[in-house]
């Protein structure tokens, strides 16, 4: 396979757009990325795109209003890792030699769908949501179990969330860039004990894209090519096959997918950016992506190890926290975040001297089955 990188990257504005279209902050990110790489839209060859919500041929809507049209698009639906879906799609096209060049785009306008200040609803064959098991519910349980465990308190899991809007300050397209104490995060309104308000990330409208191409081909737009050297994606297993709720096999099985395609471990991993929809999650994802022991994830927000300018940032974007979560436009974004630390662009929340970045995503919940699908990508200056 050919190695593949990175050119050029773009979003809009995360926050509460009703006034525009999927299309507006779709067209945002394209013209973005597009301007980022230098290159012409007739220069893409295939494009992959997200939308979970109101969904009708994404791309096509999106890329005719920057004139890329006549090419191969294919549109995917992976829950949160959606953006994350895409992305893959286009690195596997290129990586195998099918085309030179292509775009990724994530977008989700979800003050527009139908869950608008909702939860979001179960499928009919969904037996656990159809019960009432909600994403806060979900998390809910696993904060107990933390807590019970490892002695991982409530302080700890808003210690996470302040960690995030303190990074989401320095990022000029969070939706929320305001500092937060820990008093602030524990006494905000409770939504499923022990989890409160500030400990969940906010429904946000947004987009992500993403101009990928061959290793070869990119040298011709800049010498400083972002490679993606891991890439990996799988779907949950059966639950009853998990022996701790704490620990995800999906999450450590992806990642270790991607470590063996980069050659990498974790240890040699600068910066993270990761799936934090609720606070006490975050610390799950140190465990399972091997950035710790189990157990011991609680350790380094405590240690401060994780924050802007520690040892291995996580979410130095603000997370999904910060930023708000449109949900195909999550895993796009994520990337482009790592892609920025890479070229030492990321301003004041620029991780020193990063040299190889992971990005993590997960999504969507089945009856019986640990996860719908788990994204983990690597890349390397």
């Amino acid at each position: 396979m050919r190695e593949v990188a990175v050119i050029g990257i773009g979003q809009s504005i995360f926050g509460k757009l009703s006034h525009m279209s999927a299309i507006d902050v779709g067209r945002d990110a394209v013209v973005a990325a597009l301007k980022d790489a230098g290159v012409n839209p007739k220069d893409i060859q295939v494009a992959f795109a997200s939308r979970m919500y109101d969904c009708w041929v994404t791309a096509q809507s999106i890329l005719k209003e920057v004139g890329i049209t006549g090419i191969e698009m294919v549109n995917v639906e992976n829950a949160c890792a959606g953006g994350a879906t895409a992305f893959r799609g286009v690195w596997k096209d290129i990586a195998d030699g099918r085309y030179d060049m292509g775009i990724a785009v994530g977008v989700e306008m979800i003050t527009n769908s139908p869950l608008a200040g909702k939860l979001i609803s179960p499928t009919k064959d969904d037996l656990d949501g159809e019960l009432g098991l909600t994403m806060p519910g979900i998390f809910a349980l696993l904060a107990r179990r933390q807590m019970e465990m490892y002695g991982s308190t409530i302080e700890d899991f808003a210690l996470i969330s302040v960690k995030n809007h303190h990074h989401g300050c320095m990022n000029p397209f969070a939706q929320y860039k305001k500092e937060f104490t820990v008093e602030d995060v524990v006494n905000s309104h409770m939504i499923c004990d022990p989890i409160t308000l500030l400990q969940c990330c906010p429904m946000t409208d947004g987009a992500a894209a993403a101009v990928l191409c061959s290793l070869e081909k990119a040298r011709q737009y800049t010498s400083r090519p972002i490679k993606v050297i891991g890439s990996a994606l799988l779907s949950g297993e059966y639950m009853y096959r998990m022996s701790d709720i704490t620990l995800s096999p999906l999450g450590s099985k992806t990642a270790n997918i991607a470590y063996k395609m980069a050659g990498v471990g974790p240890e040699d991993i600068d910066l993270v950016e990761l799936h934090d929809a609720f606070a006490n999650e975050e610390i799950l994802r140190y465990e399972e992506l091997g950035l710790c022991k189990q157990g011991d994830g609680v350790r380094l927000v405590r240690d401060k190890e994780t924050w802007a300018g520690g040892r291995i940032p996580v979410n130095p974007s603000g997370g999904l926290l910060s930023l708000g979560h449109p949900l195909s436009a999550s895993g796009v974004r994520n990337i482009a975040e790592i892609v920025l630390h890479l070229r030492g662009q990321a301003g004041e929340r620029q991780t020193p001297n990063a040299k190889i970045g992971l990005a993590h995503m997960l999504g969507g919940t089945l009856s019986g089955v640990e996860a719908g699908a788990c994204s983990v990508h690597i890349l390397a200056r």
